[in-house]
């Protein structure tokens, strides 16, 4: 079993990019941008953008993008996302 806390590189994720609240019920609760692929939901972010409120992952919302990038846990950390619709 791989550890969660150990990034897990990735290439040519696919998914959807949907929205909805992460951490529901929480003090951390907010919407977020995820990726929902055959395998489960992530937590989109750019490696190179902010935590929170990445205006940038705006464009991606309601299509199927491919993503090289990290998985750590329950977050895909990407480096390269593109449109594949």
């Amino acid at each position: 079993m791989s550890d969660p806390s150990r990034p897990e590189p990735v290439k040519n994720l696919r998914g959807k990019v949907t929205r909805g609240i992460y951490a529901k019920g929480s003090k951390s609760e907010h919407s977020a941008i995820f990726i929902e692929t055959g395998d489960g939901r992530y937590l989109l972010r750019r490696k190179d953008g902010p935590a929170f409120a990445d205006r940038k992952l705006e464009r991606y919302f309601g299509h199927t993008v491919e993503c090289d990038g990290f998985l750590l846990g329950t977050t895909l950390l990407a480096e390269h996302i593109s449109i594949v619709e």
